[in-house]
C-alpha cells in the first residue's frame, strides 16, 4: 500500500506542477509578401552622409612680391557640383573665399578677400576629377602658381 499511496502523490504533485504549454507553428502567416511564413519585419534606410573630400591647393611663388610672402597651402573644402569654399592664411592675412567651375567645364575660378583688406584671384583647370592647376594674383601684385590635388 504504501509503494500505491507514493505513486499517487508523485502522480497528483506532477499533475499539478505541470503545465500546458503551446507553441504556435506558424506565428507569422502568410502576407502579401508570401515569404513562406518567414516575416519580413521591413527594411530600415538609414541616411549616411555623402563622402566629400577636401581638396588641398597649394601655392608656390611665381615672382619677388610673391617670394617675400613665401609659399601657402589652402583648402577647398566641400566641393560639390563644381562649387566649394576656398580658404587659406598668408602673411598674417585669412582669406576665405569660393572656388566655382560650370559641372561641364574643367576651367574653374578661385576668388577670396582677406580679413585686412586683400584678395585674390586664382584662374584653374582640372586635368582629372582629383588633379588640377592654375595661376594666382594677389592685390599686392604677388603672382602664385596654384597646384589642385585630392
Amino acid at each position: 500500500m504504501l509503494k500505491l499511496s507514493i505513486l499517487a502523490a508523485v502522480a497528483i504533485v506532477g499533475a499539478t506542477l505541470s503545465a500546458c504549454y503551446v507553441v504556435p507553428l506558424n506565428q507569422y502567416p502568410n502576407g502579401p509578401n508570401n515569404n513562406g511564413g518567414m516575416y519580413n519585419g521591413g527594411t530600415a534606410i538609414v541616411p549616411i552622409a555623402a563622402y566629400r573630400p577636401n581638396f588641398s591647393a597649394r601655392l608656390y611663388p611665381g615672382n619677388e612680391a610673391a617670394s617675400r610672402l613665401g609659399g601657402v597651402t589652402g583648402v577647398i573644402s566641400n566641393p560639390e557640383q563644381g562649387h566649394g569654399q576656398f580658404s587659406f592664411s598668408l602673411g598674417g592675412e585669412s582669406y576665405a573665399g569660393e572656388a566655382t567651375r560650370t559641372p561641364s567645364s574643367t576651367k574653374g575660378v578661385a576668388n577670396a578677400s582677406g580679413n585686412r583688406g586683400g584678395f585674390v584671384r586664382c584662374d584653374y583647370v582640372m586635368s582629372s576629377a582629383a588633379l588640377g592647376w592654375g595661376s594666382c594674383t594677389f592685390a599686392n601684385g604677388a603672382r602664385y602658381d596654384m597646384h589642385i590635388s585630392q
